[in-house]
């Protein structure tokens, strides 16, 4: 009987979960980033205190442990001017959409209050965006309509 051996696939089982926990910090720390801003802009601008309270709360909480505080200020930056360029729903939708119907959502949501309240004053429109970041949150990503079926 001959003997065969398999070859390891330790590497890149290894491999694919470190890519895998990368994207799902880079997805957590994008829904955070993008909450807060959401939740900025509603009053038609960002205070410094708003983008300082969101950057001390994901740096204190360790939301984003594989990412230093300059690392989230360039994302942050980086998402700023990606808000100001384009549609601020549709982009919020789509960073916030890998976090929906998770745990995490509270988190996010906690977050967004968290900006919300950093200039101790709580405009209607930021109390309403937050609102609109509880019902993105509440529809899990993966959620897609079914089509019905016949049993045959």
């Amino acid at each position: 009987m001959v003997k065969r051996y398999k070859r390891s696939n330790t590497a890149s089982v290894t491999e694919f979960v470190v890519d895998y926990l990368e994207q799902r910090d880079e997805d957590v720390m994008q829904a955070l980033l993008a909450a807060g801003m959401f939740v900025a802009y509603a009053d038609g601008r960002v205070e410094r205190i708003e983008r300082d309270e969101l950057l001390d709360f994901i740096d204190r909480q360790g939301f984003a442990p594989r990412s230093s505080r300059d690392d989230i200020s360039e994302a942050l930056d980086s998402l700023m001017r990606q808000l100001q360029a384009g549609d601020l729903l549709q982009t919020t939708v789509e960073l916030l959409r890998p976090v929906a119907g998770l745990s995490f959502s509270s988190v996010v949501v906690r977050t967004a209050e968290r900006v919300a309240a950093a200039d101790h004053e709580l405009h209607p429109a930021e109390t309403e965006a937050i609102q609109v970041i509880r019902q993105i949150l509440m529809k899990p990503a993966s959620a897609a309509p079914v089509a019905n079926r016949r049993r045959h």
